[in-house]
């Protein structure tokens, strides 16, 4: 399967837009498929992509008919022999949908948070659900914070979160602002966007949820709820911001960042984080394995982008030179342009995580198609703190060079490998998140 998917990144990464359409079976009753997990996804990315799957098999007049409960949707499309169609989506929360995989009461799970260990063990009679083929990003997200729009505060630290959600600092004015005593406003304990930010920000500082935070299921209704309360903050997920205000977030000494497109495209946003579709390896579904395939598609990527997420196409960006960058690094910004991707690596590992192997085909169909393969591409690397400087420069060049051995197997000649060790961090390295996400290679191309 993972073959066929990179295969499909590669061929859509040179004819945009252009999905291979394989014929699909229609189920004699039931639906074609089931998707239950994430309301981040399953709110509107995820029918959006169903919509257009079943569009490209042929099925007219696809539409929403109403479900039994909220947060469902029920998409219906007929056949050219005029047989109905159904797909079916859930969307109470990421837990939900791996609960819905062990019941077999889906055939697909969307998570806005990476599968949980304990969920692993669960769902192991499915298969590997940490394998290539079955843990599929789908897109990339920010959680945004949110303030009513006329809060006069621009920045937070993922510290002043941490205090701010447990109801340590609980007046505006303790952060330099106005408007009296915060209120909180915070997703569901189903939700994925809600395990993440405990993951970022709460869990990693000792820190729960205060209990008067009020809870929603919903991300539409979270944020208008922010945008009418003088008084509120809350966190969504980035096409969920609405009328409410982002700010910027910092961690540790990383700088202060918005949620801007080119920053969580890099995963350099604090609270970046990617969406997931997860596919187990004894599925037997084939609208599920082609639906995921048509996710990773120039065309899914497509809608993807049109709902307000970060595809996960590549570009070049420039990157204006600035006083922190260390002077080596100035000078190639002022020479060629970053794409807009890292590459990370598995926990505690050499290895390319799941979505930097996916990547590693769009980067080369990148590459290919605007004819830098010969010494056009430079790569840096970079890590997180150790007590000796020179080792941390020394590892951040190794995994440059890892990546650097992926392009070469396909032909790409490197024009430089750089090492900048830990420095430029873009979150904390006072714990494992942190410094995973300081463990990265950019790619620079001239």
């Amino acid at each position: 399967m993972m073959l066929r998917v990179l295969y499909l990144l590669t061929l859509c990464s040179v004819f945009p837009l252009v999905v291979s359409a394989t014929p699909l079976p229609f189920p004699e009753q039931g639906p074609a498929l089931r998707i239950q997990g994430s309301n981040t996804i399953g709110a509107a990315l995820g029918p959006a992509l169903v919509k257009g799957l079943m569009e490209q098999q042929g099925l007219k007049a696809v539409h929403n008919e109403p479900a039994s409960r909220p947060n469902e949707q029920r998409l219906v499309g007929t056949s050219p022999q005029g047989k109905r169609v159904l797909i079916e989506i859930a969307a109470h929360g990421s837990s939900t949908g791996f609960a819905a995989l062990k019941n077999a009461e889906a055939d697909l799970a969307a998570a806005s948070r990476p599968i949980k260990d304990r969920e692993l063990v669960d769902l192991e009679p499915l298969g590997d659900l940490k394998s290539p083929g079955a843990e599929q990003v789908i897109a990339i997200d920010g959680l945004a914070i949110i303030l009513h729009p006329y809060n006069p505060l621009q920045v937070l630290s993922t510290e002043q979160l941490a205090k701010i959600f447990s109801g340590e600092i609980s007046t505006w004015e303790a952060l330099g602002g106005r408007g009296g005593q915060i209120r909180l406003y915070a997703r569901d304990d189903q939700s994925g966007t809600y395990d993440t930010f405990k993951e970022l920000v709460l869990s990693r500082r000792g820190k729960t949820l205060d209990s008067a935070a009020k809870r929603f299921e919903s991300s539409e209704q979270l944020s208008d709820a922010v945008s009418h309360d003088p008084q509120g903050i809350g966190f969504i997920g980035l096409p969920y911001v609405r009328q409410a205000k982002a700010v910027a977030i910092s961690d540790g000494d990383s700088q202060a960042m918005l949620p801007q497109s080119s920053l969580i495209a890099t995963e350099d946003y604090p609270l970046s984080r990617r969406l997931f579709f997860y596919l187990p390896p004894t599925n037997t579904n084939p609208w599920a394995e082609v639906l995921v395939d048509f996710a990773q598609s120039a065309q899914g990527q497509a809608i993807v982008a049109a709902n307000g997420f970060i595809a996960q196409q590549i570009k070049a960006i420039t990157v204006q030179p600035r006083a922190p960058m260390p002077a080596d690094y100035q000078a190639i910004a002022r020479e060629a342009q970053r794409l807009s991707v890292n590459f990370r690596f598995e926990e505690g590992s050499a290895s390319l995580d799941n979505k930097a192997r996916q990547d590693l085909a769009r980067v080369v169909a990148y590459i290919s198609r605007h004819d830098k393969r010969d010494k056009r591409v430079t790569l840096v690397g970079f890590g997180d703190a150790k007590n000796d400087p020179q080792r941390a420069d020394l590892l951040s060049k190794l995994r440059a060079m890892a990546v650097r051995r992926e392009l070469v197997k396909s032909g790409v000649v490197l024009r430089d490998i750089r090492g900048f060790g830990a420095q430029m961090p873009v979150a904390a390295n006072t714990v494992d998140e942190g410094r995973i996400k300081n463990r990265r290679v950019e790619v620079w191309v001239y």
